[in-house]
């Protein structure tokens, strides 16, 4: 009836040889995490592989940028949600996804606006969309003068490392591009003047968003 054979005990893995395999793979994870992961989103380089391949200048870059807008940010009246460890963070990026699908919420109707802020030297300040998960916006901004930069997104009362990056750099004088909200909430920019004279931000940004929250 059946075509196939059913393999022998000899032909099953031993205990030792699925012991091994577990162990190679802990090994790998383990390899990946030390010499991609914590250089390249934390800035931490233990073996310092992570430095010539750029991956912990880029990590500096992340964490720099998000601790400046932490600082510059206004803490929200909520209580803030749990905190998570940084273990926690990375291993729950590594090996969690989720499962649950959300269903977006309609999107605001299409809309443009212009807006130009002044950075003084060592100011930062924001701008942000308010926007419906799954809503696009489209942008484009020039400086007079080198900034850094990050654009992202964050949920309504948000908790501890909630915000969520979709670009940054930094020494920059224009982006532009476009970018789809990933939930419900305040999605924008974040610049820092880092030289010793002021300089003007221009931001144009077309999209679905209900309003534009400036400084």
């Amino acid at each position: 009836m059946y075509n196939t054979d059913l393999p022998t005990r000899a032909e099953l893995p031993s205990s030792k040889q699925l012991l091994r395999s577990t162990a190679i793979a802990i090994v790998t994870a383990a390899g990946i995490l030390v010499t991609v992961v914590l250089p390249a989103e934390y800035g931490i380089d233990p073996t310092g592989i992570g430095r010539p391949l750029g991956l912990t200048e880029m990590g500096e870059l992340k964490m720099q940028l998000a601790a400046e807008a932490e600082a510059d940010r206004v803490p929200p009246a909520a209580t803030p949600g749990p905190r998570s460890s940084l273990p926690g963070a990375i291993f729950a990026g590594l090996f969690i996804r989720s499962a649950a699908a959300q269903t977006p919420a309609p999107a605001a109707a299409s809309r443009t606006d212009e807006t130009t802020i002044t950075l003084r030297p060592n100011q930062g300040l924001e701008v942000k969309l308010d926007m419906r998960r799954g809503a696009r916006a489209s942008y484009s901004w020039t400086a007079t003068g080198p900034v850094n930069f990050d654009l992202h997104g964050e949920p309504p009362n948000p908790g501890r490392n909630a915000a969520h990056s979709y670009r940054n750099g930094r020494g920059s004088s224009g982006e532009q591009g476009e970018f789809t909200a990933i939930f419900d909430g305040t999605h924008g920019w974040f610049w820092r003047n880092r030289s010793g004279r002021d300089v003007s931000v221009t931001l144009r940004t077309t999209g679905d968003y209900a309003r534009i929250i400036r400084p």
